[in-house]
């Protein structure tokens, strides 16, 4: 009885993966046009994913930093590659984030999606499978085909769903971007193979490769994440893509999308390229700190709601990479963090811009004020995730960005110091967006029926509201389970001897 229970706990990860999949079958046996039994079934199926991959937090060892609930199947033998899927503190995290916002994100569209709906669900479900993988896969190879399997899903949203006439430009700058920014990837990917004859994670950590060889395989490999990040100047395709999402996209592209940059570079680029990330640090710290001050001024001059948490989005990230190349415990472990609360703030705001869009079908901010008024429980749930934003203490952002200003302190406090002064930024047009949209006159000429949140929409906010506390009260419980990890990352990096 103990080995069968041992045995299903070690393929817990599998069944996770393959979980989406039964759901995008069961979808396809439903006509189309019974809508409520359509819904029923992604509903229940991404909450029973989201269920069983917090088994894997409850049976995780936080005493071992490699990975856990492995499981290998033979993929091509005589080629050597093989589909190896795994977990440790650094993905475990990335992977609980995607099925709980893949769960929200079905109930946000609920009513607000009206056609194409059971092609709409099988997107999303499709998404959930490749966003599991690529945070599971100890494959490089795999890894490549899910990372960029993502795009597709992603972009039939944006093109099909999206909000405005400029949805079909917004999809195809997305998808060009994304896929451009890859291709040498690939290449690389095919290097490394004929080179170490493996794309095995496990396998391709014992491998050294030359310093040259680094630079130019980081190189290819920095020009994927990064665009994935987003970092200047190739986020151009963010905003355009946020603003003709519809809601459940943007709260999908912000909460996990922008996180696949910051894991590749985690995952594969520090490990298998060590020195070459340490060589080329101070241009990524350049890139981060020009994109975290330049986005949050162009935040303040936008007009659309959606486009300025965009912009908010990318200054964000890019924060997370001052903390990623600090090359210490205390750096990594705060853009990890970081990564997480954002994907519980930036979600929550993209929804909060998506009630008022529901009921007005515009995002102009200058047609909203007073809205403090006529919807007070939504004002409440706006300036908590204002805040949260912002980093106030008590909340997740606070403890991300307080850990990724100490590492990067340590290795370059010029970065540190202008980061910092980015964040202040942030506060600023953050809080002058609130104000306006909150507090002042009604704007009855433009908008008349005012309606506070509902009882679905509170339930979706409520695991936001709560992750971003419970982050930001009592990190530990997270921290805890990543220390581990991390230190070996550290170690397979030899970045102490660099």
């Amino acid at each position: 009885m103990l080995n069968f229970f041992l045995l299903n706990i070690s393929s817990l990860l599998v069944f996770i993966t393959v979980l989406p999949l039964v759901g995008t079958f069961l979808l396809l046996c439903v006509p189309s046009s019974n809508h409520p039994l359509l819904k029923s079934i992604a509903l229940n199926v991404s909450c029973f994913t989201y269920v069983m991959s917090l088994f894997l937090w409850i049976f995780f060892n936080k005493s071992i930093g490699s990975f856990q609930f492995v499981n290998k199947l033979l993929w091509i033998p005589f080629l050597n590659l093989n589909f190896s899927v795994g977990v440790d503190g650094i993905s475990l995290f990335f992977l609980l984030l995607t099925t709980l916002l893949i769960f929200l994100c079905i109930l946000i569209s609920w009513t607000s999606v009206k056609t194409n709906i059971k092609e709409f669900l099988i997107a999303f479900l499709v998404m959930e499978f490749f966003l599991i993988g690529v945070f599971s896969i100890l494959d490089l190879l795999l890894f490549y085909i899910f990372f960029e399997s993502v795009l597709i899903p992603m972009y039939i949203i944006v093109g099909l769903w999206g909000s405005r006439e400029r949805k079909i430009r917004a999809a195809y700058f997305f998808f060009i971007y994304t896929l451009a920014g890859s291709v040498l990837m690939l290449l690389s990917i095919l290097y490394i193979y004929y080179q170490a004859g493996s794309t095995d994670y496990e396998v391709l950590l014992t491998f050294i490769f030359s310093k040259t060889e680094q630079k130019f395989l980081w190189f290819s490999f920095f020009g994927s994440f990064a665009t994935k990040v987003p970092m200047v100047p190739v986020h151009l395709w963010l905003p355009e893509a946020h603003v003709e999402a519809p809601t459940a996209g943007s709260v999908i592209l912000a909460g996990v999308l922008l996180k696949l940059g910051t894991y590749g570079f985690l995952r594969f680029a520090f490990p298998l390229l060590p020195e070459a990330s340490f060589y080329f640090a101070p241009i990524v710290y350049l890139l981060s700190i020009v994109g975290i001050v330049y986005t949050s001024f162009t935040a303040i001059r936008q007009t659309d709601f959606k486009r300025i948490i965009a912009y908010t989005s990318v200054a964000h990230m890019n924060l997370v990479m001052v903390g990623l190349f600090s090359f210490n415990t205390i750096g990594l472990e705060g853009a990890i963090l970081q990564s997480l609360s954002h994907g519980f703030v930036a979600s929550a705001l993209f929804l909060v811009i998506g009630v008022v869009y529901e009921r007005h079908h515009t995002r102009m901010v200058k047609y909203y004020g007073g809205l403090v008024h006529t919807m007070p429980l939504y004002t409440f749930i706006f300036l908590f995730f204002t805040m949260s934003n912002i980093g106030l203490p008590g909340t997740g952002s606070f403890i991300g960005e307080f850990l990724i200003l100490a590492g990067s302190f340590k290795t370059n406090t010029s970065a540190t110091f202008i980061s910092a002064t980015g964040m202040i930024i942030g506060g600023c047009y953050s809080l002058w967006l609130f104000n306006r949209i909150s507090y002042g006159n009604l704007k009855i000429q433009y908008l008349k029926n005012y309606i506070d949140i509902n009882k679905r929409e509170a339930f979706i906010f409520l695991p936001l509201i709560l992750g971003t506390l419970v982050i930001g009260l009592y990190p530990g419980v997270f921290l805890s389970s990543m220390h581990m990890s991390v230190n070996m990352l550290i170690e397979f990096t030899h970045i102490y001897k660099l």
